[in-house]
C-alpha cells in the first residue's frame, strides 16, 4: 500500500477511528511511542479505553524527571496494560559517560547528538525492529518543521510508516480531552513545561517562547530535535 492510500483511509477519520483502521491493517506490526507527556496521554488513553489493539512503548534514557516516572505509574495503574519500556545499550552509556562525563551535551551539538543518540534513537531503532508503522504524538503547531507533515508519512530511514493522528489539534483540544477523560498527566505541564524530555535538557518556558525553547535550551538553533523524528 502506497502512503497516499494509506492516508486517503485515514485523512477524514477521527484519531480512533484511524487508530483502528491501521491496528486491523497492521496486526502485531504496530506501535506507539510514549514519553508520558500530554499529546502521548491522550493517544493513550485512546488506545487503552477503546481496547485497540497496538503496544504501547516508553523509553527510559535513564535521565528522565521523577514526575515523568510518576505519571507513567499512574497510567499503568489507571489502565490495567503494560507499557514496554526500553533502555539504551548499557556498554555505550558507560563508554560516553566515562570518557566525556556526565554532562558531555553542554559542551557542543555533537556531544549532545551523541547523547540522545545512544539514550532514544537507538532503543527506538529496537523498538520499531520489524514494525511496519509508528503512531506518535507530534502536534503540527509543535515546531515550524512538524507544521510541514502530514498525518501519513514515510519514515524513510527506518523505512516505517508513522500515523500523526494529533497533528492538526492544538494545545487546547488536548488539555480539554485529558480534562474530560481524567486522563493522568506530568504535573510539570502545570509549571510551564510544554515539552518534556531527559530532566537535564529541558526547562519551562516563559511567555511568549517558542514551544521548542525549553528544549536543549543552551543551542541557539530553533529547529531543535533529538533524532527521533528526523
Amino acid at each position: 500500500m502506497t502512503t497516499a492510500e494509506l492516508l486517503n483511509k485515514v485523512q477524514d477519520k477521527s484519531p480512533v477511528e484511524g487508530l483502528n483502521i491501521l491496528a486491523e491493517l497492521y496486526n502485531n506490526k504496530i506501535v506507539f511511542t510514549t514519553s508520558f507527556g500530554v499529546e502521548d496521554q491522550v493517544i493513550t488513553d485512546m488506545i487503552f479505553s477503546n481496547n485497540i489493539d497496538i503496544e504501547v512503548i516508553t523509553l527510559d534514557t535513564g535521565r528522565l524527571f521523577m514526575e515523568t516516572y510518576k505519571v507513567f505509574n499512574k497510567t499503568i495503574e489507571k489502565y490495567g496494560r503494560n507499557i514496554k519500556t526500553y533502555y539504551p545499550d548499557t556498554a555505550s552509556v558507560e563508554k560516553m559517560v566515562s570518557e566525556k562525563g556526565p554532562f558531555s551535551f553542554y559542551k557542543s551539538v555533537e556531544n549532545r547528538k551523541e547523547c540522545c543518540y545512544i539514550r532514544k534513537v537507538e532503543p527506538l531503532n529496537r523498538a520499531l525492529e520489524g514494525m511496519r508503522c509508528w503512531i506518535t504524538g507530534i502536534r503540527a503547531s509543535q515546531s515550524a518543521d512538524r507544521d510541514e507533515l502530514d498525518i501519513i508519512e514515510m519514515d524513510e530511514a527506518r523505512y516505517i510508516y508513522k500515523y500523526n493522528p494529533l497533528l492538526n489539534w492544538e494545545l487546547s483540544d488536548v488539555e480539554e480531552y485529558i480534562k474530560k477523560h481524567n486522563v493522568p498527566y506530568n504535573i510539570l505541564h502545570d509549571k510551564g513545561y510544554v515539552s518534556i524530555g531527559c530532566e537535564p535538557c529541558t526547562r519551562a518556558i516563559k511567555q511568549g517562547e517558542d514551544f521548542r525553547a525549553g528544549r536543549w535550551w543552551w543551542e541557539s538553533n530553533s529547529s531543535k530535535e533529538c533524532g527521533l523524528h528526523e
